[in-house]
């Protein structure tokens, strides 16, 4: 075995080594950069084994697929870089189903006591305004017993003698409208 040999089976089984290693990263994450990175990690190592292999053999008709590689590496980690830089915090992780779980039960959670609040308030308010409403109409009978009391006091006054005889038994010409003031116009 030569020493390019050597280097080759070397070369291989580091590369080997990085894209197992690298594919453990994507699996485990836990962002979705952290999986990017580990990706173009990977492509990166077919990238360098195909170049090996070229070496190895001699062939440079490989050398297309080795600019196609490259080029669907950069545009691949470019998109989800664009793609990742709007993400929101906490996003990119992969989440268990129980921790989906769980975080579904906690937001039910907390929508059933939001609920339950906007409940007890929405009674309070009906509370208030029933009483506000009680008070009114409390306060308006105080004030038509009060009319009452009056008018039925007014009713039973007894009248002076003197005030009955002021009354005039039917109007007097000379005071409401007769003669007197046609005169006067």
């Amino acid at each position: 075995m030569n020493p390019f040999d050597v280097v080759v089976v070397v070369g291989g089984v580091l590369l080997t080594l990085g894209a197992a290693f690298a594919i453990v990263r994507a699996e485990k994450g836990p962002s979705i950069l952290d999986r990017t990175v580990a990706l173009d990690i990977v492509v990166t190592t077919m990238i360098a084994g195909v170049a090996l292999y070229a070496a190895y053999f001699r062939r440079a008709d490989v050398v297309p697929l080795l600019v196609v590689l490259s080029l669907v590496g950069f545009v691949g980690s470019v998109t989800v870089a664009r793609f990742a830089a709007v993400e929101p915090e906490g996003e990119g992780r992969v989440r268990t189903r129980e921790e989906v779980a769980a975080e579904e039960a906690e937001k039910r959670r907390l929508e059933q006591q939001e609920e339950e609040t906007r409940r007890r308030r929405r009674r309070a308010v009906e509370d208030e305004v029933r009483v506000a409403e009680d008070e009114r109409r409390a306060v308006e009978d105080e004030r038509r017993a009060a009319e009452d009391e009056t008018r039925a006091a007014e009713d039973e006054a007894p009248v002076a003698p003197s005030a009955r005889d002021t009354i005039e038994a039917e109007p007097d010409d000379e005071h409401h409208g007769g003669p007197a003031d046609e005169e006067a116009r």
